[in-house]
């Protein structure tokens, strides 16, 4: 390890640091799955959703109603949220539930809502 710790200069200083982070970096798709997960929750109105299904599992038309919006819109935003496996669906006779779609994203949508509320 180097004395000079205040400038890197584009080297190398913490070796072993560098060393086991590099052992434990996750690969290429993973990164873009990671990536893709924060895009999908990066939108206001999907947060919206989301906190909403947190709360309850809701039909598309309850979800419009709630939050002032259009079907088409809400269910656009469900598509991107569903493709990103935030959400799941369950259709009961003609009507279509959406929740959220396992634990994870409940723990999630959970810690980051105490982290903005402290």
């Amino acid at each position: 390890m180097s004395n000079n710790t205040e400038n890197c200069n584009g080297c190398v200083i913490h070796d072993e640091t560098v060393n086991a982070v590099r052992e434990k970096m996750l690969e290429g798709e993973q990164f873009e799955k990671l990536s893709l997960f924060f895009k999908a929750i990066s939108d206001e109105t999907r947060i919206k959703i989301l906190y909403s299904l947190s709360q309850s599992r809701m039909c598309v038309c309850d979800l419009a109603s709630l939050l002032g919006m259009t079907v088409s819109a809400i269910s656009h935003q469900l598509r991107i949220l569903k493709q990103a496996g935030l959400v799941k669906s369950d259709k009961n006779g003609k009507i279509v539930f959406y929740e959220l779609s396992d634990e994870h994203v409940t723990t999630v949508f959970g810690n980051a809502l105490e982290h903005i509320m402290e």
